[in-house]
């Protein structure tokens, strides 16, 4: 061990590690550069300087107990804390491989307990309205055929907002009706393009500026790919004009789009495979979203509903 190496310098070592050799996406690397960074922020004000490697290998469990208990004193949730206390495990993985630690403290640690939120979907009316009339917040042609083709894509296939915008018009062949996602963890899966989907696309492509097949699908006025942050935007100026409620976001189309699949008696297998969910249990957190219309579905299709 390097006890003269400081804790901020090992911590980057980390993260170049993540993306040289783990291949982390660019924002899992800056998200677990930011919830270790803010743990050394905590040690340097516990400690009374900033930490070194060695400081590091002598934590205790009080001292990370000490740390989460700051973290809530901030109003941090028990996700988000828990969330931090895995990225420092991952530090301390790395440096027990790469720098001689071998400080178990961190995997003693309970982890903070959360209940994932329901999701919270729009209703078809909604969600529909979304698709078909969110190119109005824009004045020009062809920024309304992208942002229709955007939203009715998230609505209709059900991508988180990054795969969307990741995809490049090569992604999209002509006539194909189904799409190659490039998921989370590098996971690809295949989802079914619906017709008013490819349709959609379809416009959109006539009006792109650019026709290389490695171009973004989706660019912003400047040509370069467009960021999730304008999506969000066009979203919010939209909800005034739609009255639509304060959690019709970009995601709540992919809450959407499961939600009313299973509503529609799908199957919560089926719908993992489309969402890319590696765990169903995250799936099943739709079961909470619509008991009416999983009521309806039971009684349509159950054989013993009939009586």
């Amino acid at each position: 061990m390097t006890v003269l190496e400081r804790a901020c310098d090992a911590a980057a070592a980390f993260l170049e590690w993540l993306t040289s050799s783990r291949q982390a996406s660019p924002l899992t690397v800056e998200a677990y550069g930011r919830d270790i960074k803010g743990f050394l922020a905590f040690l340097t004000e516990h400690l009374g300087e900033e930490p070194w490697l060695a400081d590091l290998d002598a934590l205790t469990l009080a001292d990370l107990r000490a740390w989460l208990a700051h973290e809530a004193k901030l109003g941090t949730v028990n996700a988000t804390r828990a969330r931090h206390l895995s990225a420092v495990r991952s530090l301390f993985r790395f440096l027990a491989r790469h720098r001689g630690i071998s400080n178990p403290a961190p995997g003693l640690l309970r982890t903070p307990r959360s209940h994932p939120p329901i999701p919270r979907a729009l209703t078809a009316t909604q969600a529909l309205m979304v698709a078909n009339d969110i190119g109005e917040t824009a004045d020009n042609a062809t920024v309304q055929a992208r942002d229709t083709a955007l939203f009715t894509l998230l609505y209709g296939a059900g991508l988180r907002i990054n795969e969307a915008l990741l995809l490049d018009i090569g992604s999209v062949p002509a006539g194909a009706d189904t799409l190659l996602v490039h998921g989370k963890g590098g996971k690809q899966r295949l989802v079914p393009l619906l017709p008013a989907v490819r349709q959609a696309l379809a416009a959109w492509l006539r009006l792109h500026p650019d026709r290389q097949l490695d171009s973004p699908l989706f660019q912003g006025v400047k040509g370069a790919r467009l960021d999730a942050r304008v999506a969000r935007r066009t979203m919010e100026a939209f909800r005034p004009m739609a009255d639509l409620p304060a959690h019709a976001t970009p995601h709540a189309l992919r809450h959407s789009f499961a939600t009313h699949l299973l509503a529609g008696g799908a199957d919560l297998r089926s719908i993992q495979e489309l969402l890319g969910h590696a765990s169903l249990s995250t799936t099943q957190r739709y079961i909470s979203v619509d008991p009416a219309g999983l009521q309806e579905v039971w009684q349509r299709t159950h054989p013993r509903a009939q009586g």
